[in-house]
């Protein structure tokens, strides 16, 4: 079976634990790095990541963009959305696609 997991702020990620998701609080940006490369050696197959720590650690997130596992999500944290996982979301529909089916071409 695949485990799941979720990285980013306590406040964010505790409430996970109730659907059985593993849960990571990280606190700075190497933690949220040595994170990332541990759950990917443990066989994490999703890494849900709040968008604050996905700016920490972008050199990480995308080393494992394109590969078919883990599946990295980037996901609002407490304070809200920043954009940044649905412009995720959008690129990797334009790759798969070669149009932006979502919000039309730019």
């Amino acid at each position: 079976m695949y485990k799941v997991a979720v990285l980013g702020d306590k406040d964010t990620v505790m409430g996970f634990t109730a659907l059985g998701i593993d849960v990571f609080p990280v606190y700075d940006a190497d933690e949220v790095k040595k994170s990332i490369h541990r759950l990917v050696e443990e066989g994490y197959a999703i890494i849900y990541i709040t968008e604050q720590c996905s700016l920490l650690a972008k050199d990480t997130v995308a080393k494992y963009k394109d590969n078919e596992l883990p599946a990295i999500i980037v996901i609002p944290g407490i304070t809200g959305s920043m954009g940044i996982g649905m412009n995720e979301v959008r690129e990797s529909a334009k790759r798969a696609i070669g149009a932006d089916v979502l919000f039309g071409d730019d």
